[in-house]
Formats: structure tokens, sequence, C-alpha cells
């Protein structure tokens, strides 16, 4: 869409709500990783504590709304049709969480350079909590409908297989990497924001197959 020829002729702030539209699902993470961009050119801009966990916690927030999208399409495509139902039933209470920051459920342009766009709302924290303690029971429904299902596992186990070298010499991050047995999330190992604060496990597999991505 010519994003990067319009940001020539735009400043830097004008800019952010064009890395929205890079990814749709991922409009958060890509305000993110523009706003350290100029804030490490600029060089002495520091941000406040609270702004970098709110940062970090809503782009945690938009990666699950990313993975559900992702787990939702996928199974329909491949002919697990209901789990679309129970992934967007789950994506649209994040998606109410980045209206209430915001006042966007998508193309938010909540997170700045400098910090973020604005204060966060009264009641965020009981909003976003509920969300943190109903959601690991959706995960186990998740698991039960594709676990058992004979769809699922015979279009995802032994499918899709890629070496590590390769995937080293392409460059591949992320689910894939991981999926391989391979312990490496930028995360953890070249953390930014708050992300040296926070202790959590790397999830690793070994299958190196479609099934070992979705785990």
């Amino acid at each position: 869409t010519g994003i990067e020829k319009q940001c020539e002729a735009l400043n830097w702030q004008q800019a952010v709500t064009l890395t929205d539209r890079v990814d749709y699902l991922s409009n958060l993470s890509n305000n993110l990783v523009y706003a350290l961009a100029v804030e490490k050119l600029i060089g002495d801009i520091e941000i406040p504590p609270k702004a970098q966990w709110m940062r970090v916690l809503l782009v945690e927030l938009q990666r699950i709304n990313s993975h559900l999208v992702w787990l939702g399409t996928h199974a329909l495509d491949i002919g697990a049709m209901s789990m679309l139902f129970y992934c967007f039933r789950d994506r649209e209470d994040v998606l109410k969480l980045f209206e209430m920051f915001s006042g966007q459920r998508m193309m938010t342009s909540y997170i700045r350079i400098g910090g973020l766009a604005l204060e966060p709302p009264r009641g965020w924290q009981q909003r976003v909590k509920k969300f943190i303690d109903t959601f690991p029971s959706r995960i186990d429904e998740y698991e039960n409908l594709l676990e058992h299902n004979p769809i699922w596992l015979g279009r995802t186990q032994g499918v899709g297989f890629i070496s590590v070298d390769d995937m080293l010499a392409s460059g591949v991050t992320g689910p894939m990497l991981r999926a391989a047995g391979v312990k490496w999330d930028i995360r953890k190992d070249e953390p930014y924001s708050s992300y040296d604060q926070l202790d959590f496990e790397v999830a690793t597999r070994t299958g190196n197959d479609v099934y070992a991505r979705y785990q």
C-alpha cells in the first residue's frame, strides 16, 4: 500500500497512524517497534516506567488477539469450523479492551513516540484482570476441541517440516523456530521495553511440524 513512501512526506508523529496498517492484527506491536526506533534515533528520550509496562501489557494482549485469529481461521481452512466461533468470541473481549483504552477496536495508534497517546482509562485494571483470569480456561476449551479432532490431527501432524539449518539461513524466528526445539524468543534474548524485568518460560516443542507450531 505504499506505506514507506507515504512516510517520506510525513513527520515522525504523523507516521504513527500508518504503522497501524502494516499488519491490522498487530497494530500495537507495529506502533511499538516504530516508536522504539524513533526514540533510539532521538537518543535522549526517557520513557516513564508506567508507559513501559503499559506498552508491554498492550502488545501482549495484541499477541493473543493475533494468535486467536490465526488459530480460528487456520482451523476453519482445514475443516475444524467450530474453532472459529470460539476464537472470535474471545478475541472480541480483547478488542473491547483496546476500545476502552483508545476509542478504537483495531487501528488504535495508542503507542506513541515518547510513551502513550492517552492516560489509561479508569477501571482498566479490573477489565484486564477479568480477561486474564478467564482466558486460561478458554485455552483448555480449544485443546478439547482440537486435540481429539481427527481432521485437525491428520492435517497438522507430520506436515510442514523444514530443517533448523534452513530456517536459520532464511531468518525464520518465532513459533516456527521454537517448534523445532530452538529456545529463542526476542523478548527474552534481546529484551526491549520492560521485558527484561519479566520472568517467563520460552515455550518450545521438538515436532517441527504444523502441530508443534500450534502447541
